[in-house]
């Protein structure tokens, strides 16, 4: 059993031409809602994968919480979700013409959730972690996983510092360049996943869009090229590659062929619009891969 513990938000999507300056007011076109939030977004992409994963995460007393929910149960992902006396999350996604966007989060009933909220982790091997839930949540989430003989992963998203006893309880970090370069590490890029894995993690990869991604894992640098699509909407690319890859690794997959796997149904969501709604499924990601291999 894998289990994602993290954010859940109702998405608010908006096409802009481009995505404004600060001081700037840009019209745009029909907004739509869509499912998301980091941590049900990486469930839902590992469930799609073929991943056997619950998601634990706080919610509200309000509609937007049942559209959440019934997201996670289309997409198989077992809903041992929290309610809190606060509103949903909410994103508020400006999408550009190229693709690229811009996120305001507002966390509401994502900021309740607290170590308690931790079930037994008895049948658990892996435990997935990001940053909009409280700091201090994921780090007692990560030591209690971690002295209980689970895996524990981090995407370390949206970026920030993060203290040296959550490193010490990592197997495997996650993160974007701005997410690495916000660990405070000097040097080029290897040197970097170098500089990070020295305090703790035994794997560190580095998403790097278009460019794909760098993986350290012990001694061993694995360069995985980028799959190419034209880009739709980049929202729950990165969220995609997270839950591939630990659907991967559950069911046995070398970390290169995981890395892979990951890196395709990255780009397959990129190729539509929305976060969950853009995430392909275990056949889609195997027949795009078979045929790249």
């Amino acid at each position: 059993m894998i289990l994602v513990a993290g954010s859940a938000n109702i998405d608010f999507f908006t096409p802009v031409e481009h995505l404004p300056a600060a001081g700037e007011t840009v019209l745009g076109g029909d907004y739509f809602l869509a499912a998301g939030g980091k941590g049900a977004n990486q469930a839902v992409a590992c469930a799609k994968a073929g991943g056997r994963v619950a998601f634990l995460g706080a919610l509200g007393q309000d509609s937007f919480a049942q559209t959440l929910r019934e997201s996670l149960r289309q997409s198989g992902v077992q809903d041992w979700t929290i309610t809190a006396a606060a509103p949903t999350g909410a994103a508020f996604i400006g999408v550009a013409q190229s693709g690229e966007n811009a996120i305001t989060v507002a966390s509401g009933a994502n900021s309740r959730l607290r170590s308690e909220h931790l079930p037994d982790l008895r049948g658990v091997q892996t435990l997935v972690l990001q940053l909009e839930i409280p700091l201090e949540t994921v780090c007692a989430f990560a030591a209690q996983a971690k002295a209980a003989g689970v895996k524990v992963v981090l995407n370390a998203a949206p970026a920030r510092p993060l203290p040296t006893e959550l490193l010490g309880q990592l197997d495997h970090l996650i993160v974007n360049e701005g997410e690495l370069a916000a660990l405070g590490q000097a040097g080029d890029l290897a040197a970097q996943l170098r500089a990070v894995q020295a305090l703790g993690p035994q794997v560190v990869t580095v998403t790097l869009g278009a460019q794909g991604s760098l993986t350290l894992d012990g001694d061993k640098l694995l360069d995985v090229p980028a799959y190419p699509v034209v880009v739709r909407d980049t929202t729950g690319a990165g969220d995609t590659f997270v839950g591939v890859l630990v659907a991967a690794r559950s069911e046995g997959r070398n970390l290169a062929e995981a890395l892979e796997l990951a890196s395709v149904g990255a780009g397959l969501a990129c190729t539509q619009s929305g976060a969950q709604p853009s995430m392909p499924n275990r056949a889609a990601i195997m027949a795009a891969w078979q045929s790249r291999v």
